[in-house]
């Protein structure tokens, strides 16, 4: 695979962004990827724990928006792209075993989101958090916006999706969308190490506990997902995502800026 490691130990697998030259941006062949990777790792009844993590100082950085830049789509067109999204998610969203998102560096966008599918979120001291969507014109997609009111309750997710601003690895921690903050160094050996322990416990417990509280908090996952793709195909095809696309790829400043204190630091509330 061009875009993805995969490793086993055991039980275990490793899934590895490796596009750092990108910042593991979720271009065409990662999402290709993941898509041959995801279904597969669903079906395998020997798996008991999943790390996703990403390479080279940043776990992903989003949606590709010099690839959206370029694709001339209608908003039917859009729609049925985000569904194709979701035919990696779901299998990701509906695996049994407990998943592990590692983060250190940005996690931004559908990065944010994905690093949200974790059972358990560890973070290191450069792990940066964005829904960095309405700057771009957009709402949160690859079920970030669900997960994040289910993590932090809805005040607390309109905030930070209505802001766009960006959340330290401290603030996450704080917050409690991380389980864990480790040095650099330490963070790939923490994750494995938590994956590692579920080889001992009940594959059929685990599955239990993880059904309930989908249950529980997602609702109607399809419904959800349905909504999110008609959502966005509109608002891949309003003058505003267009404009705020053509600011990014010219280096040009966001038209939408969180404002700042008088300190120069973004609030954080």
């Amino acid at each position: 695979m061009e875009a993805l490691r995969l490793q086993r130990d055991g039980g275990v697998a490793v899934l590895t962004l490796a596009r750092p030259a990108s910042r593991n941006a979720l271009d065409e062949v990662l999402r290709e990827e993941l898509l041959a990777v995801l279904p597969r790792l669903s079906e395998d009844d020997s798996l008991r724990a999943l790390v996703i993590q990403g390479e080279g100082g940043a776990f992903c950085a989003g949606g590709d928006l010099k690839g959206i830049g370029g694709a001339r789509l209608d908003a039917d067109g859009w729609r049925r792209r985000m569904a194709r999204g979701h035919q990696w998610l779901k299998p990701l969203l509906a695996l049994d075993c407990p998943i592990i998102t590692a983060v250190d560096g940005a996690a931004y966008g559908a990065g944010f989101s994905l690093a949200l599918c974790g059972d358990f979120l560890l973070v290191g001291p450069r792990a940066r958090f964005c829904m960095s969507f309405l700057r771009v014109g957009l709402m949160p997609d690859l079920g970030g916006l669900p997960a994040l009111c289910a993590a932090l309750g809805p005040r607390r997710a309109r905030e930070l999706v209505l802001s766009a601003r960006e959340v330290s690895a401290d603030e996450a921690l704080r917050l409690g969308l991380a389980s864990e903050a480790l040095d650099s160094d330490r963070l790939p050996g923490r994750a494995l190490e938590i994956a590692k322990a579920f080889e001992g416990a009940s594959p059929a417990a685990v599955a239990m506990i993880k059904n309930e509280i989908r249950h529980l908090t997602a609702g109607d996952s399809d419904d959800l997902l349905h909504r999110e793709a008609v959502g966005q195909a509109v608002l891949f095809d309003t003058s505003a995502h267009r404009d705020a696309v053509d600011r990014f790829l010219n280096k040009k400043p966001a038209a939408f800026q969180w404002p700042r204190d008088r300190s120069g630091e973004q609030h954080d509330s």
